[in-house]
């Protein structure tokens, strides 16, 4: 079995876990997936894979609790899902009267109980920084819900997030910008959070593991910095470099892009972080 995350065991490091998004793709299937696995016992493969998968469907549809406890039985104790939240709250033209909304959609994510990761709240690449309602809203966003400990990852997509203001705003709430890596949109490798949140969209159909060996070893050595309370400082800053020395859980998803190889990119990156 691959090595799915790397556990810290003295403290002295956060836990590792990469993945990629979601687990229903047919071009997986006799690639990732093996030939003839039926389709409804793919999460369960998929988990004893990767150490955590980032559900992009509740962006569209959030499910209901009982859909979230069956998605958590069918995966291994230590296993994270990452939870997008969904277009109905992010594309609000008032992100400050989403309150009721955001409450709805926690009430079934807290139903994943110890399996639930970091909730994603991507903007639309419209969505320019208004620091009231920007702070308003991460008000909205709790530390708990239901009993469950919460963690909050923002994902921003306009160029005007580029700005000092919003990293103090994001430090003071405690939630983590994301880092994307994507060719399209602004991207900010600011550590604004307890934890580190990647989303790397690069992968191509010609690598077998979506990168080249040598990008995927930067990429650990990277996951490690960040795991052991460091800031790469060639990745793209707004604001300082920041070192604070603090063990962080590090969370590296491999999305869009060469789909049809992100399981692979997944998989080799977490034994390229496990054999260090």
């Amino acid at each position: 079995m691959a090595t799915k995350h790397v556990r810290s065991n003295d403290g002295a490091t956060g836990d590792i876990r990469t993945g990629m998004g979601g687990w229903v793709f047919p071009p997986w299937r006799g690639v990732f997936y093996p030939e003839g696995l039926v389709q409804k016992r793919e999460l369960e493969y998929a988990s004893q894979k990767v150490g955590a998968i980032e559900i992009n469907g509740t962006y569209y549809r959030a499910p209901d609790a009982s859909t979230y406890e069956k998605w958590a039985a069918q995966t291994p104790e230590g296993f994270i899902f990452s939870v997008k939240a969904p277009r109905l709250i992010v594309q609000a033209r008032s992100l400050a009267g989403t309150g009721q909304r955001v409450r709805s959609f926690l009430d079934g994510a807290a139903a994943l109980g110890a399996r639930l990761g970091p909730l994603l709240w991507q903007f639309m690449p419209t969505r320019r920084f208004d620091p009231d309602d920007i702070a308003a809203f991460l008000d909205l966003l709790p530390e708990k819900h239901g009993g469950v400990a919460l963690r909050h990852a923002i994902e921003v997509r306009h160029e005007s997030f580029m700005d000092e203001r919003w990293l103090e705003l994001a430090r003071e709430r405690g939630v983590a910008t994301v880092f994307t890596d994507s060719p399209k949109y602004p991207s900010l490798a600011d550590l604004t959070g307890p934890f580190v949140y990647a989303r790397l969209m690069r992968s191509v159909s010609s690598e077998t593991h979506g990168y080249p060996a040598a990008e995927l070893k930067k990429w650990a050595e990277r996951a490690r910095t960040w795991a052991e309370g460091g800031d790469p400082a060639e990745l793209p800053h707004t604001g300082a470099v920041q070192r604070d020395g603090a063990p962080k859980d590090v969370f590296i998803y491999f999305i869009s892009a060469a789909k049809e190889r992100n399981p692979a990119a997944a998989v080799a990156l977490a034994r390229h972080v496990g054999n260090a």
